[in-house]
């Protein structure tokens, strides 16, 4: 457990725990509800170590959850150019910390305030609230799109525009079910399918010409 995680979820845990304490004075049952949601929200925060692939080429997942969906589109936001889109869904039994796709500087970095639709929906990506980020190398210029979801409705920003982040480094989380997007080069070559579930940090998803 990383304290920059667990931290984000203070307030849960103390008003959880509140309750757990008053509901012990005349419900024990009720209060064991409670013990197990803190429980839970534990494992939530989680925020395990990982190891990086070696290859310099890799692109990793921004994100814990499952592709649901790979497709060619538009990135409007930044690149303003066609790509391939790799989309995460987390579901809350994932691990929810963001972490950097590939080595290299944030260029750019925007807060987009939108709807709540389940990030199972296609829709979500042009409607949801969002944050956006760009890592840049020599190599290419890799987007990842922060997602809320239906539950999940704060997203976090632990970096900011000019950190030089390592690949597979920790930049931000998205509480409670979400999706995550990360728009890669039409000559990228994707190495995940729909249903693929992936480990932020650690899953190659696609891998960058030489």
């Amino acid at each position: 457990m990383r304290f920059q995680t667990l931290f984000e979820g203070r307030w849960i845990f103390a008003i959880l725990l509140i309750l757990a304490i008053a509901c012990a004075f005349f419900s024990l049952w009720l209060s064991l509800v409670f013990v197990a949601l803190i429980l839970y929200t534990l494992a939530f925060f989680r925020d395990p170590n990982r190891s990086d692939p070696s290859d310099q080429c890799a692109v990793v997942a921004a994100a814990d959850g499952t592709v649901a969906d790979v497709e060619e589109v538009d990135e409007k936001e930044f690149l303003k150019a066609r790509t391939r889109r790799v989309g995460i869904f987390l579901s809350i039994f994932d691990v929810h910390t963001n972490r950097a796709p590939v080595a290299g500087r944030i260029a750019f970095q925007q807060f987009r305030k939108g709807l709540f639709f389940d990030a199972r929906r296609p829709e979500c990506s042009e409607k949801n609230e969002a944050m956006t980020w760009a890592f840049q190398n020599p190599r290419a210029t890799i987007v990842v799109r922060q997602l809320t979801g239906a539950i999940a409705r704060r997203i976090v920003g632990w970096a900011k525009v000019g950190d030089e982040l390592k690949r597979g480094e920790r930049f931000g989380m998205i509480r409670f079910g979400s999706r995550t997007e990360v728009y890669l080069p039409l000559d990228a070559e994707i190495l995940v399918r729909v249903g693929d579930h992936v480990k932020g940090g650690a899953s190659v998803i696609a891998r960058l010409p030489e």
